[in-house]
C-alpha cells in the first residue's frame, strides 16, 4: 500500500537556497519535501523518506529512487523505538528522529559500504534548522483541523436544534418536509433530495417527499405502495439492507447483493442512510448529484446517518400528534353519535316489538292449513300493520325465469292476478339489481334517462315506489312491492328496512309451502327414477369393467414416460430370480440410475420442462436396451435397466457405458441446450439372491458410491460397499448408546497470550470416549451424526458439559467457546435455550463466547444478527472463526456484534517461512481492521516457534495451537493449576 505524499522535489545547489526552501514551505509535507530533497542530494545517500504523524493517519515524503510504503515505514518505526537515544544503522539504511520527535523521522538509503558519520555531520545543522519548520507547519494542520471540526460541529448542532423545533411547531406536514429539506441543505449538497418512510411490519413504503431537478416522473406521495413494487431499485436495497449507500451506479452495484435495476436519470453521485430505530429500518434520507464535481464523502454519509435518526424522531413526533389530534377529533364526534343514539333507541325498540310481531305471524302463515289465496291476503294483511300498503304486490319469477307472474296484486283499492313477459319495468330492475329500491317520481325520471326502465311498461307513474327482492338461498326468486299515487303519502329508509325484513321471513314462507308441493311431485317420480336408475347401473358396471382392466394396465405403468413402475419392476425382477434359482449358471443385472441435477432443471426451467427432460431421458433409456429388458422409472428422477440374462459382468458394463453415453449428448428443452448426466449403481443377480429387495437394495448402495465418487459415472457393487454401509449403521446405532450412556467429553484447549503465555481462556472441543476404540475425534464421527440427526444433541451435550467442567477450573478470569453450526443458528429459539442453560449450569453469560463460522451466516445472515445481538444483550459474546476463508467477511465484521475474530489457521501457517509475503500481509491487514473496529482477534494452528514469533512482531496479542497447549479433558488443567500454585 503506498502513502500519500507529493511529488519528488529536484535538487537544489546553495545552502542559501534550501533554507529560503524551507521558509516558503507552509505544509508538513512541502517542509518533508524539502528535507527529503536536501538528504537525497548528500553523496552516499540514494534516497531519503520524510515520516510523520497528522491528523492521525501515518503520512510520508520521498526523494527521488525510494518509494515507502506502511510496511517500510513501521519496521524504521520500530527501529527508532529500539535505540531511542540516536540515529539507527542497520544494513544500507539508516534512521534518525525529525523534532518534533514523537511525530517525525527520516529514512535514508545509503549506498553499499557507506559510513553514516559524515552523512550525519551534513544532515544534523540542516535537520536542526527544519525541525522548528517542521513542528510550527505540524501545528498549523493540527489547528485548521480542529477549526474545521468546530464549525461543522456548529451547523450540525443549529441543523439538530432545528430539526427538534419543527417537530413540535404547528406547521402541517408538507411544509414541515420543505424545511426539513432546507436545514439537510445547510449541512451538505442537497438540491436533489427525498425522504421514504417504511412500515416493516406492513411491508409498505412512501415517498413523503421528493425533491429533484431532472426527475420528471415523481413518485406519488400521498399514499403506501408495496415495498416488493420498487424491488432491486437503490431505494428498495437501501430500505432491504439496512446500512448507507454512496456513490456512482457502478459503486452502488458493488455495494449490493443480489439483482440490481436503478430507475430514473442517472446521478453522478448517490448518498443514501436508512432512519433505523431499534435495529429496524423506518425510512431513509436520500441526496443525489447530476452535476460533475459535486459529489459526497464519508463525512456526508456520516453527518446524514446521524441527521436521519433526528429526523425519524421528529417525523414519528410529528406524526403522533397530528394522530392525536385526529383521534380527539373522532371521539368528540362519537360522543355526540351516541346521544343521538340514544335517543333513537326508544324509536327502534317500539318499531322492533311491531317488526317482531309482524314476522311471527308471517312465520305461521308457512305452515298454515290455508290455501294460496288466503296465504297472499294475510301476507298482505301483515305488511299493512308494519307501513301503508295500499298499493301492494307480490311477483314471483317463472320456472323458466322468462315470466313475471303476480299471484297477488292490489292496486286503487283492485284485486287482479295477471303475468307478462320480463321487460324492462322497476320490478325488473330490483330483480337485476338484486338490491332494494326506493323511488320517486324524479327518480324513475333518472332511471329512464339511464335505460335502465322503460317507461312504457312502468305505466302510471308513482309518487314513491319501494320493491325489496325475495331471496332465498341467496338467489331472487321474486319481489315485493309498494307504491303511493298521491305526494302526502310516501316511503323512506326506515319503511324500506321494515318491508326488507318481511320480506325474508315472506320469501322463506312461499319456499316451505313450494317444497311442500315439491315434496309430494317427488314422490311420485321417485318410482320412476329407480328404474332408470337400475338400467343405468348395468351399464356402470360393463364401463367398470372396462376401466378396471385400464386401470390394472397404469397401476404397473408410469403416467409421464409410460414405462414400467417400481411395482411392475419388482413382478419381473422377483420372475427373473426365480428361473435362477432353477438354472444357477444364469446371472441378471440390475442397472439403477439416478439422473444428476435433475433438482436444478425442474427449479430453473420450470415442471413442465422438467416432465420434457424425463420424457427424452427415458427414450433414450430404451433405445439403448432390446426386448425382453426392462426399462423403468422408479420415481422422480430415478430409473432402473433389469438385463434379465447377461453371460459376464462386462456385459452389464458395456451397457452401462452405452446408457452414460446416450445421456450425455446434448438435448434442447424449453429453448435451453442441457447436457444430462447420470450416476449409476450395477448390482449382478445370481442364485445367491433371495428377493428382489435385496438387488435394488445393493444397487441403491453402488448407486450412493458412484454419486460420492463424483457422479456421471458407475460402479459395480461388491461385499466392500456392503460392509461399509454395514458399518455405518452400526455407528448410527453407537451413536445413540453414546447418548444414552452420556460418553461424550470436553476437551479444552487454551487461547494464550503471546507475550508470556498466560491462559486466557479455552475452547470445549468434542470427544468420544469409545468403549472399544478409545478416544475419538470428531472427524471419525461428525458425518454419521450429521447424516443421522444426531448432532443437535451431541452438541446440546456437549456445551452443558463444557459449561460444568469449566466452572471446575480455579481461575476465574478465563472464558469459554464453543463452536455453533449453521444448524443450530437456523431454530430461532437458539439463544433463548442457550440461556437457560447458563441458568442451570451457573456459568456468567460474560465468560461465554460463541463461535460461528462465514459459512453458518449464509443461510440468514439477518436472523443471526438479531440472534447475536440478544445474546449480547445478556453479556455472551461473539466470535468469528476461520475468518478470512469465507464469502463475504468484511460485511460480517461491521455488521455483526462481534466480541472477537479467529484467523484462519491457513494464514498463520505460512508465517515464519521464506516468501510468504502474502500471508504476513493478509495478516497484518487482519490485525488492523480488528483494532480500528476494536475487535480482539485469535490465531489459530500456531505450531512453531517461528510462527508466534511473527505474530508478535505484527501485534497479535492472543493465538491458540499445538505450540501453545494441546486439547486435554479439564482434570490435566487442574493438575496444572495446581502445580502452578
Amino acid at each position: 500500500m503506498k502513502l500519500p505524499g507529493p511529488n519528488p522535489l529536484p535538487s537544489l545547489q546553495g545552502e542559501a537556497t534550501w533554507l529560503a526552501r524551507l521558509v516558503e514551505a507552509m505544509t508538513p509535507a512541502e517542509v518533508a519535501a524539502v528535507v527529503a530533497a536536501f538528504a537525497h542530494d548528500l553523496a552516499g545517500c540514494l534516497g531519503a523518506v520524510v515520516a510523520w504523524t497528522g491528523s492521525g493517519l501515518p503520512r510520508a515524503c520521498s526523494s527521488r529512487g525510494l518509494v515507502p510504503d506502511y510496511a517500510h515505514i513501521e519496521r524504521a518505526r520500530a527501529l527508532l523505538a529500539s535505540n531511542p537515544r540516536g540515529p539507527v544503522h542497520e544494513g544500507q539504511e539508516l534512521v534518525l528522529r525529525l523534532p518534533p520527535q514523537e511525530r517525525a523521522f527520516l529514512i535514508l538509503e545509503l549506498e553499499r559500504g557507506q559510513a553514516p558519520e559524515p552523512l550525519l555531520v551534513r544532515l544534523e545543522p540542516f535537520l536542526a534548522l527544519a525541525g522548528p519548520y517542521l513542528q510550527r507547519a505540524l501545528k498549523l494542520a493540527d489547528l485548521e483541523d480542529s477549526h474545521k471540526q468546530l464549525v461543522r460541529s456548529e451547523v450540525l448542532q443549529r441543523a439538530l436544534f432545528a430539526i427538534s423545533d419543527l417537530a413540535g411547531s404547528e406547521l402541517d406536514m408538507p411544509e414541515m418536509l420543505r424545511r426539513l429539506h432546507g436545514i439537510v441543505s445547510t449541512l451538505m449538497y442537497a438540491e436533489n433530495f427525498f425522504i421514504v418512510r417504511s412500515d416493516p411490519q406492513q411491508g409498505t413504503m412512501r415517498f413523503i417527499y421528493y425533491a429533484d431537478v431532472e426527475d420528471t416522473d415523481a413518485p406519488d406521495t400521498s399514499r403506501d405502495v408495496p415495498l416488493e413494487s420498487l424491488r432491486d431499485s437503490m431505494t428498495w436495497h437501501l430500505l432491504t439492507g439496512g446500512k448507507a449507500l454512496m456513490g456512482s451506479l457502478d459503486q452502488i452495484r458493488r455495494q449490493v447483493s443480489g439483482t440490481f435495476a436503478p430507475s430514473g436519470p442517472e446521478s453522478v453521485d448517490w448518498l443514501g442512510v436508512p432512519m433505523l430505530r431499534d435495529g429496524q429500518v423506518h425510512g431513509a434520507l436520500v441526496v443525489q448529484s447530476y452535476q460533475a464535481g459535486i459529489g459526497f464523502s464519508e463525512d456526508d454519509r456520516a453527518l446524514l446517518e446521524f441527521v436521519g435518526s433526528h429526523v425519524l424522531t421528529a417525523l414519528e413526533r410529528k406524526q403522533s400528534k397530528d394522530e392525536l389530534e385526529e383521534r380527539v377529533r373522532l371521539r368528540t364526534q362519537e360522543l355526540a353519535q351516541a346521544n343521538r343514539g340514544l335517543q333513537q333507541e326508544v324509536l327502534e325498540r317500539q318499531r322492533a316489538e311491531r317488526l317482531q310481531a309482524a314476522l311471527f305471524h308471517l312465520a305461521q302463515l308457512a305452515t298454515a292449513d290455508i290455501d294460496e289465496s288466503k296465504f297472499y291476503e294475510r301476507t298482505h294483511a301483515v305488511v299493512g300493520e308494519l307501513i301503508n300498503a295500499d298499493n301492494f304486490f307480490i311477483a314471483l319469477l317463472s320456472p323458466d325465469r322468462k315470466k313475471l307472474v303476480f299471484p297477488y296484486y292490489v292496486d286503487a283499492g283492485v284485486r287482479k292476478a295477471q303475468e307478462r313477459p320480463l321487460g324492462r319495468g322497476l320490478s325488473e330492475y330490483v330483480l337485476r339489481s338484486g338490491r332494494p329500491l326506493l323511488a320517486f317520481h324524479e327518480d324513475t325520471l333518472a332511471l329512464a334517462r339511464q335505460g335502465e326502465v322503460d317507461l312504457v311498461r312502468v305505466g302510471r307513474p308513482a309518487e314513491c315506489w319501494l320493491g325489496v327482492p325475495l331471496r332465498v338461498d341467496e338467489e331472487a326468486i321474486g319481489l315485493v312491492a309498494v307504491q303511493s299515487y298521491t305526494p302526502s303519502i310516501d316511503y323512506d329508509q326506515a319503511d324500506q328496512e321494515l318491508l326488507t325484513f318481511a320480506a325474508l321471513q315472506i320469501a322463506n314462507s312461499i319456499h316451505r309451502r313450494r317444497a311442500a308441493v315439491s315434496l309430494q311431485r317427488a314422490y311420485a317420480e321417485l318410482e320412476l327414477r329407480v328404474a332408470e336408475r337400475t338400467a343405468e347401473l348395468r351399464q356402470e358396471i360393463a364401463e367398470r369393467e372396462r376401466v378396471q382392466s385400464q386401470l390394472q394396465h397404469e397401476v404397473m405403468h408410469d403416467a409421464l414416460t409410460g414405462l414400467p413402475n417400481r411395482g411392475f419392476l419388482r413382478d419381473r425382477l422377483e420372475r427373473v430370480l426365480a428361473i435362477l434359482q432353477r438354472e444357477p449358471g444364469r446371472r441378471c443385472a440390475l442397472l439403477y440410475l439416478d439422473v444428476d441435477r435433475f433438482k436444478v432443471i425442474n427449479d430453473s426451467l420450470g415442471h413442465l420442462a422438467g416432465d420434457a427432460f424425463l420424457k427424452e431421458v427415458a427414450r433414450r433409456l430404451h433405445d439403448c436396451v432390446r426386448d425382453p429388458d426392462v426399462v423403468a422409472r422408479l420415481a422422480g428422477d430415478e430409473f432402473a435397466i433389469l438385463l434379465e440374462d447377461i453371460d459376464i459382468p462386462a456385459t452389464a458394463i458395456a451397457v452401462a457405458q452405452r446408457v452414460l453415453d446416450a445421456l450425455g449428448v446434448p438435448m434442447q428443452i424449453a429453448g435451453r441446450e442441457l447436457a444430462p448426466s447420470a450416476s449409476m449403481g450395477i448390482a449382478i443377480g445370481d442364485g445367491s439372491y433371495a428377493t428382489a429387495d435385496e438387488v435394488l437394495r445393493d444397487a441403491d448402495i453402488a448407486l450412493y458410491r458412484a454419486k460420492e465418487q463424483g457422479r456421471n459415472r458407475y460402479e459395480l457393487f461388491d461385499e466392500t460397499l456392503a460392509k461399509n454401509v454395514v458399518d455405518v449403521l452400526m455407528m448410527e446405532g453407537e451413536l445413540r448408546q453414546a447418548l444414552v450412556r452420556d460418553e461424550f467429553e470436553p476437551y479444552l484447549q487454551p487461547f494464550c497470550r503471546l507475550e508470556d503465555g498466560a491462559v486466557v481462556g479455552y475452547e470445549a472441543l468434542l470427544r468420544w470416549n469409545h468403549p472399544k476404540l478409545g478416544v475419538l475425534g470428531p472427524a471419525d464421527f461428525l458425518r454419521v451424526a450429521h447424516d443421522s440427526g444426531h448432532i443437535e444433541s451431541i452438541d446440546w451435550r456437549l456445551f452443558e458439559r463444557g459449561c460444568e467442567r469449566f466452572l471446575g477450573l480455579d481461575d476465574q478470569s478465563t472464558f469459554l467457546t464453543f463452536n455453533v453450526s449453521a444448524l443450530h443458528l437456523r431454530h430461532g429459539d437458539f439463544d433463548a435455550r442457550l440461556v437457560r442453560l447458563l441458568e442451570r449450569t451457573g456459568l456468567p453469560p460474560s465468560r461465554l463466547i460463541v463461535e460461528v463460522t462465514e459459512g453458518s451466516l449464509l443461510d440468514n445472515p439477518e436472523q443471526v444478527r438479531t440472534m447475536l445481538e440478544r445474546l449480547r444483550a445478556i453479556g455472551v459474546g461473539a466470535a468469528l472463526d476461520d475468518f478470512g476463508t469465507g464469502y463475504s467477511s468484511l460485511s460480517y465484521l461491521h455488521s455483526l456484534p462481534l466480541r472477537m475474530l479467529k484467523i484462519d489457521r491457513a494464514f498463520v501457517h505460512a508465517l515464519g517461512e521464506e516468501e510468504h509475503t502474502t500471508a504476513t500481509t493478509v495478516v497484518a491487514a487482519i490485525l488492523a481492521l480488528a483494532r480500528a473496529l476494536d475487535i480482539q482477534v485469535i490465531a489459530e494452528g500456531i505450531e512453531t516457534p517461528a510462527q508466534c514469533e511473527a505474530l508478535l512482531e505484527m501485534g497479535c496479542e492472543l493465538g491458540q495451537g499445538y505450540l501453545l497447549g494441546h486439547p486435554a479433558p479439564v482434570g490435566e488443567w487442574l493438575e496444572q493449576e495446581r502445580d502452578a500454585d
